[in-house]
C-alpha cells in the first residue's frame, strides 16, 4: 500500500492531527487514508465523470473551470461534445489507470482514452483529469479541453480526415501496370448560364461524335434538358467523363459554348478506352448503390470497381484508407479551420497489385481488330507453350462475351469431331466420304452452306471445305460418347481456374442419331464460349491440354491438371487439315498473313430454329498464339469472322 497524506489538512472547526505511529496495520488494510478509497475519495468522482463522458449524463458529478469558478455539468457536457468534433457520435473508451494522486486539496488522475475511428482504427493515448476538494470530502472535476486530448484549447474540435489509399496497378504478363492514374476532363453544365437548351444539347452531341476513336456507345443526352431543370441555377451538372486526349479533340467546339464548364481530374484507367474494357471492367465513384452494399465502407468521393477484374478483386485493389485527426479552430465569423496540428494519423494501406498475363501488344491487336464490329463480338488470344491468355477483346460489348458467352460452336466444332473419328481409326486423310447437298437422319434433314456439294472426296476436302453432311453421316463412328470424350481431352468442360467467370463448354452426348449428327458438326446441345475453343485449339497445336490461366497473382485456385498427350497419329493428320482450311478451303483470306503458317477452322452456328440465324467463328493459330473469334449474330464465319481473325494477325505481325 503507498502511504499518502498521512497527515490530516487543518479544517475550519479545529485542528486535529493524527499521527502515522498511532494508526494500526488493520486500519491502513481498510484503506481509510485519503487516496486510498475508491468509496469516498476522488476516485469516486474520476470514474462518475468517465462514465458520464461516454453516456452523456454528468449530472452526478460537479465541476469548476481552470479559473475555480463552478459550471454546470450540462454545460460541461455539451462542451465535450462540441471538443470531440466529427467525433462526438462515438465517445471513447476511457479508464482510469491506477490509484489517484491527491496533494492536499488537489488531486489528479491518469486515464488512457481509446476512440474508435472509422474502418474499426483505435486512437489510444494517456490523459488525466484533475480534481480539487471543496468542502470535507466533495471532489469536483477541474473542466479543461485539454482532458479530452493535450493539444486542445477552448474553442478547439477535432476533425476527421480520410486518407484515401493509393489503388493497386492491374499488372501486364510483364509485371507492368495497365490500368494506371491518367488524366481526364469531367464535362459539365452550369444551368443559370445556358440560354439555349436545345442549341446546346446539340452542339454537345455533335461534338462527342467527332471523337476518334468513336465513343461506343454514344454519350446519351436524351435526360440532359430535365437533370438541367431539376437542378440548382449554379449547380455542376455532369454531362460526360472523357479521356484528357479525346477532351482536347473537340475543346475548341465546346469550350466557348454558354453554359459549359470543365473539371479535371485522374481516374484509373487502362491505356486506350477499348483496352480488356469487359474483362478489365472499370473504376468509377462510389454511387449509392455501393454505399447501401458496403455500409462504411466508402464516403462520397471514394471510387470502387466495377465488373470484371476491377470488381471482383475490388477489396484486394483499393486497399485500407487511412485516418488523420486534426484540430479545427472556431473563427471570428463561426467556421472551423484548421489548425496546422495533426494529433493521429494511421496511414493508407495502399491496395496490392493484381498480376495477369495479359500482352498489351496482343490485347491492342485484338482491340482493333473489333473496331467497327456492329454486332457483339470477341477475340480470344493464348500463348500455346503456357496456356496464358493474351488478349480477351469484346468491342463495344460491356459483357465479357470471350470467356462467358455460351453459344453453339457450329463448324468450328468439326476440329473436335475429327479427332474423335482419328482416334477411332473411323478416318484417315485420304478416306473417301460422301458430301451430298442434303442428309437425312431420322426424319431431319441436314445440309450444308448454300446447299453445295462435292460428291466422294478425300476427308481432308470435307474439313477443308467444311462439309455439314459428311460429318452428319460419320456421327454413327463416334459412339453416344465419343465426340464428348474428344471434347474432354481438350480441355472443354474442364474445371478452370483462371481468376474470373468463365464457361468450359458442354458437350452433347448420347441423344438421338439425329441429336448425334447435329452435334458432330457443332450444331445440337452443344455449347462453348470464345475460350473454351481458343484453349481446345491451342491444345491441338500443342498436342495436349494445358489449363488456361489469366490471373496469377493472387493465384485463383488449384489449377486443373494438365490433360494427356494427345495421339500423334491423330493430332498431325487434323493439323494438317487445318492448314488446308487456309490454303484451298473456307479460311482462304488468310492465305497471305505475313508471318508464320495459319491454320484455322471456319464455323457457321445456328442459334434458332431460323436457319438464316447464325453466329460466325473461326478459331486457329500462328506460332505460338492460338485465337478464337466469335460475331454474335455475324452470318458466316468465312464472311464475318474471318476478315477479324486476318485484321488481328495483321496487327500481330506489326508489333
Amino acid at each position: 500500500m503507498r502511504f499518502v497524506n498521512l497527515l490530516v489538512r487543518s479544517r475550519p472547526t479545529g485542528h486535529r492531527r493524527l499521527l502515522a505511529g498511532v494508526l494500526t496495520p488493520a486500519l491502513l488494510a481498510a484503506g481509510v487514508l485519503a487516496g486510498c478509497s475508491d468509496s469516498d475519495g476522488p476516485e469516486r468522482t474520476v470514474d462518475a465523470f468517465i462514465g458520464g463522458w461516454r453516456g452523456g449524463d454528468l449530472s452526478a458529478v460537479g465541476f469548476r473551470n481552470t479559473a475555480g469558478q463552478v459550471i454546470a455539468a450540462d454545460e460541461v457536457a455539451g462542451q465535450l461534445k462540441a471538443v470531440a468534433g466529427e467525433l462526438a457520435d462515438n465517445p471513447p473508451a476511457v479508464r482510469r489507470e491506477g490509484a489517484v494522486k491527491i496533494t492536499e486539496d488537489a488531486a489528479t488522475a491518469a486515464v488512457r482514452v481509446d476512440w474508435t475511428l472509422p474502418g474499426d482504427t483505435h486512437w489510444t493515448y494517456p490523459s488525466e483529469i484533475r480534481l480539487k476538494r471543496v468542502g470535507d470530502e466533495d471532489w469536483q472535476v477541474v473542466w479543461d479541453p485539454k482532458i479530452v486530448q493535450g493539444q486542445l484549447t477552448a474553442g478547439d474540435q477535432l476533425a476527421l480526415r480520410r486518407l484515401p489509399a493509393p489503388r493497386g496497378p492491374v499488372a501486364d504478363g510483364a509485371g507492368q501496370p495497365v490500368v494506371l492514374p491518367r488524366p481526364v476532363v469531367v464535362v459539365g453544365v452550369q444551368p443559370r448560364e445556358v440560354p439555349d437548351v436545345p442549341a446546346l444539347v446539340k452542339d454537345l452531341d455533335s461534338a462527342f461524335r467527332a471523337i476518334r476513336p468513336a465513343i461506343t456507345p454514344a454519350v446519351d443526352l436524351s435526360d440532359l434538358p430535365q437533370r438541367l431543370r431539376d437542378a440548382e441555377p449554379d449547380a455542376f451538372v455532369e454531362v460526360v467523363t472523357l479521356r484528357k486526349e479525346g477532351y482536347l479533340q473537340i475543346k475548341p467546339r465546346i469550350y466557348y459554348l454558354p453554359g459549359t464548364k470543365f473539371r479535371e481530374e485522374q481516374r484509373e484507367l487502362a491505356p486506350t478506352r477499348d483496352f480488356a474494357r469487359a474483362l478489365l471492367g472499370s473504376v468509377d465513384p462510389v454511387q449509392a448503390d455501393d454505399m447501401a452494399a458496403n455500409p462504411g465502407a466508402f464516403v462520397v468521393g471514394d471510387v470502387i470497381g466495377h465488373g470484371g477484374l476491377q470488381g471482383r478483386y475490388d477489396k484486394r485493389l483499393r486497399g485500407t484508407v487511412g485516418t488523420s485527426v486534426i484540430i479545427t479552430h472556431k473563427q471570428p465569423d463561426g467556421t472551423l479551420a484548421p489548425s496546422g496540428t495533426e494529433v493521429f494519423r494511421q496511414e493508407p494501406k495502399p491496395g496490392e497489385a493484381l498480376r495477369t498475363t495479359l500482352d498489351v501488344p496482343v490485347q491492342n491487336a485484338a482491340d482493333r481488330a473489333l473496331a467497327g464490329t456492329r454486332q457483339r463480338a470477341a477475340v480470344v488470344a493464348m500463348r500455346i507453350s503456357d496456356g496464358a491468355v493474351l488478349a480477351a477483346a469484346n468491342g463495344a460489348s460491356a459483357e465479357n462475351l470471350a470467356f462467358t458467352a455460351q453459344v453453339p460452336p457450329g463448324s468450328t466444332f468439326k476440329m473436335v469431331s475429327t479427332l474423335g473419328l482419328l482416334d477411332g481409326g473411323a478416318v484417315s486423310l485420304d478416306a473417301p466420304v460422301d458430301c451430298p447437298k442434303t442428309f437425312t437422319v431420322d426424319g431431319r434433314s441436314f445440309k450444308n452452306s448454300d446447299f453445295f456439294e462435292l460428291g466422294r472426296v478425300p476427308f481432308r476436302v470435307d474439313f477443308a471445305k467444311s462439309c455439314n453432311t459428311a460429318f452428319a453421316a460419320l456421327a454413327p463412328k463416334l459412339g453416344p460418347d465419343g465426340l464428348a470424350a474428344a471434347g474432354r481431352a481438350l480441355g472443354l468442360e474442364g474445371n478452370w481456374q483462371v481468376g474470373v467467370d468463365a464457361f468450359t463448354g458442354k458437350v452433347s452426348t448420347g441423344g438421338s442419331a439425329a441429336e448425334r449428327a447435329a452435334a458432330a458438326f457443332g450444331q445440337g446441345t452443344t455449347l462453348v464460349s470464345p475460350l473454351a475453343m481458343a484453349s481446345a485449339t491451342a491444345a491441338v497445336a500443342r498436342g495436349g491440354w494445358q489449363p488456361a490461366k489469366l490471373v496469377v497473382d493472387p493465384a485463383p485456385g488449384e489449377p486443373a491438371p494438365a490433360g494427356p498427350p494427345l495421339k500423334a497419329g491423330s493430332v498431325e493428320p487434323l493439323r494438317t487439315m487445318m492448314r488446308e482450311v487456309v490454303t484451298k478451303g473456307s479460311g482462304t483470306a488468310l492465305r497471305d498473313v505475313p508471318g508464320r503458317p495459319v491454320y484455322g477452322k471456319t464455323g457457321t452456328a445456328e442459334y434458332d430454329d431460323n436457319p438464316a440465324h447464325t453466329h460466325a467463328w473461326f478459331v486457329g493459330w500462328q506460332g505460338d498464339i492460338a485465337f478464337a473469334v466469335f460475331v454474335e449474330k455475324g452470318g458466316s464465319g468465312s464472311a464475318a469472322a474471318v476478315p477479324i481473325a486476318e485484321r488481328f494477325l495483321r496487327g500481330l505481325a506489326g508489333r
